[in-house]
């Protein structure tokens, strides 16, 4: 499996972060927004998939064959009081 991650670490405190993650092999683009573990999810557009924390926060969404919507090979960030920003790839074993 091969992804692509982008965190932009807006604050330091606790566990507020924001994880972009790409799985070429199955198309897919994860947006995290805080660590949590998700308990439900749904589908509110086509391909659009919410997930939502035990008390009905949005963590995440996922957005299924994001290649057709999104220009993978570009990510503008403009105006976030970011303190960091770490970029990685990684390729895993198939």
């Amino acid at each position: 499996m091969l992804f692509r991650t982008v965190a932009l670490n807006l604050e330091r405190l606790g566990d507020k972060i924001m994880v972009f993650q790409y799985y070429s092999d199955t198309d897919m683009l994860y947006i995290k927004f805080t660590a949590g573990i998700s308990i439900e999810s749904e589908e509110v557009s086509p391909g659009i998939v919410f997930d939502f924390d035990e008390h009905n926060r949005v963590i995440g969404i996922e957005i299924e064959d994001a290649s057709k919507f999104i220009d993978l090979s570009r990510l503008e960030v403009l105006a976030l009081p970011f303190s960091n920003l770490i970029l990685s790839e990684k390729a895993g074993v198939k």
